[in-house]
C-alpha cells in the first residue's frame, strides 16, 4: 500500500493535512499561454515540496496520462476518415423519375367509340417523394388538358401510405383518386437510376393508339360533294384569306362629290365583301371609315324578281342568280357595288398571287391614280379699310368669328423695349397763328409707333400738351393693300413728315439718335446720316465756351 505524502512529509490523511501558512497565491493556475500567436498549453509545476526525485515522477506520469491514447475495449480504435454529410434534398436535387402512362375515359352517347385513350406523363421528384401528372396538351382536341394533379405525396391506400419510387414499375397500373394510369414506359435517367438501386424494369409496352384520332386522320368518304358548294371545305382551306384592292370612290356625280380613297376587301372564306374609306390627315371628316359592311353582294338578279315591289332592301338568297366573286376584281377597271363606282388601281402582293395561281387570264397590272381635279379654293377676299380702328385690328374681324389681337414681334419688341428716337420739329402751315410752335415727335423702335407732343408756349392763346398718341403712321400714298409706314430712315433733319394732313418740319435731333443710326448704317440712307451729323455738329460747337 502506497501513501501520498504532503510537503510537510506527513501522510494526506486526514488529521495529518495543515495549511501552508508560506501560501500567498490562491488563484487556480493558467493551462493556457500564447507564444507568438499561438495557444500553447502549459501544465503548472506540482507543488511536491522540495523533492526534485518525487517532483520528477509525478510530472512524468502526469504526460504519460495526458498523451498516451487508451485502447477500446473491443479493440483499438481506428481514426478513419468520416465523410461529410450530405442530406437528402441536396443530393437528390432536381432528380426525376418520368414515366409514360395513359388512362381510358368512357365516351357516352357516342356510336362510333366507347373510350377514348388520353395519354399523360408521371413526374416523381425523389427530393421529397412527391408526384405530379401531367397531360400534353393537343390542339383543337376539344379536352381541357395540362396539368391534371399538382405536385405532391400521392396516397397509396387508406392506411396513410404514400407511394414510394420503389412501388413503381414499367406495366403496372397506379390508381391515383379514382383513376387508374398504366405505365408504358419510361426515360433513361430513371432506367439507370432503378438498375443502380438493384430494380429491373419490366419491358417497355406500346403507347394504344386512339380510335377517333385514328378515325379522324383517315375519314372514310360519306360522300362526294362538288368542291364549288362544300362550305366546309371552303372553311377549312381559305379561312383569315383576304384579297386587298386599293380603289377610288368616283362620287362627282353628287352635290359638293369628290373622288376618295377607298380600300376593298374580298373575304375567301364566305365570298363576302366590305368597304373602308381611307380619311387623309386633318381631312375634317368623321371617323367612321366603314362605307360598306361585310356582306354577299348580288351581281344579278333573276328575272321575275327584278320589277318586283318588295317593302325591304335586302335580296335573298333565293332571288339571286350570281353573288360577286373574285374574277369579278380586276385591276384597272371599274366595278360598280351597290350603285356605287369604284376605279381598282392597286391590290397586295397575296392577291396578285391569288390570281396568278387560281386566275392566270386576269392581268392584275396597277394603274396610275389619276390627281385630284377639285377646283382649287378661291383666297378670301378682304373687305376695304372702312377707317375704323388700325387696318390690322380691323383685319383680325375677317380672319376670325372672335377676333383676337393682332400678332406683335415679340424679339424686336424685348431687344427695343425703352429704346425712343427724339426730334425737334415745326409745323409747317400757311396760318399765321401756327408760326412759332414747336414740337418733339417721338418714334418708338419697340413698336414702330409715333407720339407727337406740343411745346407750351406764354402768352400764345394755344394749349400745349400731347398732339397725337401713339400709332403707326402711313406715309403718303400708300394704301391699305400696300401699306408703307414711316420709319428712322425718313428721318432727315429738314424733311417734312405729313400726319393725317398736317406737315411737320424737322429741325433736330437727340444725340441718342445720330448713336442709334451709326449703329445701323445698313438700313440708313447716308444723306438722312450726314443731316444728323452736320445739324449735331454745328450744335455741339455753338454750345463750347469761346475762348478768350
Amino acid at each position: 500500500m502506497s501513501w501520498n505524502w504532503n510537503s510537510h512529509g506527513l501522510p494526506f490523511l486526514p488529521g495529518y493535512t495543515f495549511r501552508d501558512v508560506t501560501k500567498s497565491a490562491f488563484h487556480r493556475p493558467q493551462t493556457l499561454n500564447y507564444n507568438n500567436g499561438y495557444a500553447l498549453a502549459h501544465r503548472p509545476t506540482v507543488g511536491i515540496g522540495q523533492d526534485p526525485l518525487l517532483s520528477e515522477l509525478i510530472q512524468q506520469e502526469i504526460n504519460e496520462l495526458s498523451f498516451e491514447t487508451p485502447d477500446i475495449t473491443y479493440g483499438s480504435f481506428d481514426q478513419s476518415l468520416v465523410n461529410d454529410f450530405i442530406p437528402a434534398y441536396v443530393a437528390l436535387d432536381k432528380k426525376v423519375l418520368c414515366y409514360y402512362a395513359y388512362f381510358q375515359e368512357k365516351v357516352l352517347f357516342s356510336p362510333e367509340e366507347e373510350c377514348c385513350v388520353r395519354p399523360v406523363v408521371i413526374y416523381y421528384h425523389l427530393e421529397d417523394d412527391s408526384m405530379c401528372i401531367v397531360e400534353p396538351r393537343v390542339e383543337n382536341s376539344g379536352i381541357p388538358q395540362g396539368k391534371r394533379i399538382k405536385r405532391q405525396r400521392l396516397p397509396k391506400n387508406e392506411r396513410g401510405e404514400h407511394y414510394q419510387w420503389k412501388d413503381l414499375n414499367v406495366g403496372m397500373d397506379l390508381e391515383v383518386y379514382g383513376v387508374k394510369y398504366h405505365i408504358t414506359q419510361c426515360d433513361t435517367f430513371t432506367k439507370e437510376f432503378m438498375e443502380s438501386e438493384g430494380i429491373i424494369l419490366n419491358d417497355s409496352e406500346p403507347m394504344p393508339e386512339d380510335p377517333y384520332s385514328k378515325r379522324r386522320e383517315n375519314p372514310p368518304p360519306a360522300f362526294t360533294t362538288a368542291s364549288g358548294s362544300d362550305h366546309m371545305h371552303q372553311f377549312l382551306t381559305m379561312d383569315r384569306k383576304v384579297l386587298h384592292f386599293f380603289a377610288l370612290w368616283d362620287d362627282t356625280d353628287s352635290l359638293f362629290g369628290e373622288t376618295r380613297p377607298v380600300t376593298v376587301q374580298y373575304y375567301l372564306v364566305d365570298d363576302t365583301v366590305e368597304i373602308n374609306e381611307v380619311y387623309e390627315r386633318n381631312s375634317g371628316r368623321f371617323p367612321f371609315p366603314v362605307l360598306m359592311h361585310r356582306q354577299k353582294l348580288p351581281k344579278k338578279v333573276k328575272p321575275k324578281f327584278e320589277t318586283f315591289p318588295s317593302c325591304v332592301l335586302e335580296v335573298s338568297a333565293a332571288e339571286v342568280e350570281e353573288y360577286y366573286s373574285p374574277k369579278h376584281f380586276q385591276v384597272g377597271e371599274t366595278i360598280k357595288l351597290l350603285g356605287r363606282r369604284f376605279l381598282l388601281y392597286d391590290c397586295d402582293a397575296f392577291t396578285k398571287e391569288y390570281y396568278q395561281k387560281n386566275h392566270p387570264d386576269l392581268e392584275m397590272k396597277p394603274t396610275e391614280v389619276p390627281k385630284k381635279t377639285d377646283l382649287l379654293k378661291e383666297r378670301k377676299k378682304v373687305p376695304p379699310y372702312n377707317g375704323f380702328g388700325s387696318p390690322e385690328d380691323s383685319l383680325q374681324n375677317c380672319l376670325a368669328l372672335i377676333p383676337g389681337p393682332p400678332k406683335k414681334n415679340v424679339i424686336k419688341m424685348l431687344e427695343n423695349e425703352h429704346k425712343v428716337l427724339r426730334y425737334s420739329a415745326r409745323l409747317d402751315s400757311e396760318n399765321p397763328g401756327d408760326e412759332g410752335r414747336q414740337f418733339i415727335m417721338s418714334y418708338f423702335l419697340s413698336n414702330d409707333m409715333m407720339s407727337i407732343f406740343e411745346k407750351t408756349t406764354r402768352n400764345s392763346g394755344i394749349i400745349g400738351g400731347k398732339f397725337l398718341k401713339k400709332k403707326r403712321i402711313l406715309k403718303p400714298g400708300s394704301t391699305v393693300d400696300h401699306s408703307e409706314f414711316y420709319s428712322p430712315a425718313d428721318f432727315a433733319i429738314g424733311a417734312t413728315v405729313e400726319v393725317y394732313g398736317h406737315r411737320f418740319v424737322l429741325t433736330d435731333a437727340d444725340h441718342y439718335v445720330l448713336k442709334y443710326l451709326e449703329a445701323n448704317t445698313g438700313q440708313i440712307p447716308l444723306q438722312t446720316l450726314d443731316s444728323l451729323r452736320q445739324k449735331l455738329s454745328v450744335g455741339t460747337a455753338n454750345n463750347q465756351p469761346q475762348s478768350k
